[in-house]
């Protein structure tokens, strides 16, 4: 390993004290501070609801309740950092960073916008109209902190955004998962994207289904029901192949402790869908979305791979169809990885998930990220694939 890019532990003690509680950018009534988030995240909470709901671009991954449960959970929140951007004291927008050694598989230190292992959306939480001045607001304060950092690394972030646009970044990396939006009804949807080879076989497998007992399709109506369906859904992943593999929400209390956190935190502010298919009262298929309209995000799913032959799994997606009968719901994103089998079979729009990156000011800076970009596009001439 060479010296690029590393810095120590001291190192990252001395940045954190160096970082500006109340810089003030060139904009006059722009004003920014960055602090610990976990320090600061339950302070913030009324106003960081309020962002929300006035954001650009929908993101629960963002928003306070999905993240202070991952901080309450998180062994190594103290390393998190909170930026805050206002303009005349009202809240702008929220970065959430950390300082990440390696780029890629290179040893350059990077400020990367914070996600946790949970979340599949890393786009930052900004006012609608407000997307350019937060990013030259947050760009200005993250220079003046001299942070031991070359460059601003972006991830998960939704391609062709407004807060991604205003970033300005290079692209360096780009994945398309599925993605649900249209017009039609669910019924009609599914007629479209399903073929009816595919359509009959789905048919005969709920027939088999219904042929060992009562199936019946659920959603979470009562909260007092919540710690009971969580126990279901856990035991559930649990005892399939994530479980096998010991990547199971289950398999650690830090994620599981997250997991119920989490379900417990977007049910009381009205983002959590809950759904199942049981057979006789018991559940073959679990699936956990969160809604922000005017969109969605598909997060969670499990099945009971005893009935593997059934397709519970999907037949319970085919049951979440309905999200498109929703008047204040637009889209669903499926947060699953590119390629999927299952998803990609059921849903025929995709979203771009990309990584973009700038370099912070100075020359050397800037001859860092020239060389990681001549690298990345190198490699990517070699590999021909979905990295740009």
């Amino acid at each position: 390993m060479t010296s690029m890019g590393r810095i120590s532990e001291t190192a990252e003690r001395r940045a954190a004290a160096r970082v500006p509680l109340g810089f003030v950018p060139a904009a006059p009534d722009l004003q920014v501070a960055i602090r610990p988030a976990a320090e600061r995240a339950d302070a913030l909470a009324g106003e960081w609801t309020a962002l929300a709901a006035s954001a650009s671009e929908p993101n629960v991954f963002a928003e306070h309740w999905f993240v202070a449960a991952a901080l309450r959970t998180l062994p190594e929140r103290q390393k998190v950092q909170l930026l805050e951007v206002r303009r005349g004291g009202r809240l702008i927008g929220l970065f959430l960073f950390e300082i990440d050694r390696f780029y890629a598989r290179l040893p350059v230190a990077v400020v990367r916008n914070w996600c946790h292992d949970q979340a599949f959306l890393g786009t930052p939480l900004v006012a609608a109209g407000e997307e350019r001045a937060f990013w030259d607001a947050a760009i200005d304060a993250l220079n003046a902190a001299d942070l031991p950092a070359n460059l601003i690394h972006l991830w998960r972030m939704a391609e062709g955004g407004p807060v991604a646009q205003a970033f300005g970044g290079a692209i360096v990396h780009r994945r398309i998962r599925a993605f649900l939006e249209s017009e039609l009804s669910p019924a009609a949807y599914y007629e479209r994207a399903v073929r009816g080879k595919k359509r009959k076989e789905l048919r005969r497998q709920r027939n088999r289904l219904g042929d060992l007992g009562r199936v019946e399709a659920r959603i979470l109506a009562d909260r007092a029901e919540l710690d009971a369906w969580c126990d279901a859904y856990l035991a559930l992943e649990k005892a399939g192949w994530k479980g096998r593999e010991g990547t199971a929400l289950a398999c650690a209390p830090e994620s599981e402790a997250f997991f119920r956190e989490t379900l417990a935190g977007a049910w009381d502010v009205g983002r959590l869908q809950f759904r199942r298919l049981d057979l006789d009262g018991r559940p073959v298929a679990m699936l956990v979305n969160f809604l922000c309209p005017p969109g969605s995000f598909s997060f969670k799913t499990a099945f009971d791979e005893d009935f593997y032959p059934y397709s519970p799994g999907v037949l319970l997606q085919i049951e979440n169809l309905d999200i498109l009968d929703r008047p204040d719901i637009d889209w669903m994103d499926s947060c699953a990885v590119q390629d999927h089998p299952m998803i990609d079979s059921l849903w025929t729009e995709r979203r771009s998930i990309v990584r973009c990156t700038l370099p912070l000011k100075g020359w050397k800076r800037r001859a860092v990220w020239a060389a990681c970009r001549a690298l990345e596009l190198a490699s990517a001439r070699l590999r021909r694939g979905t990295d740009v």
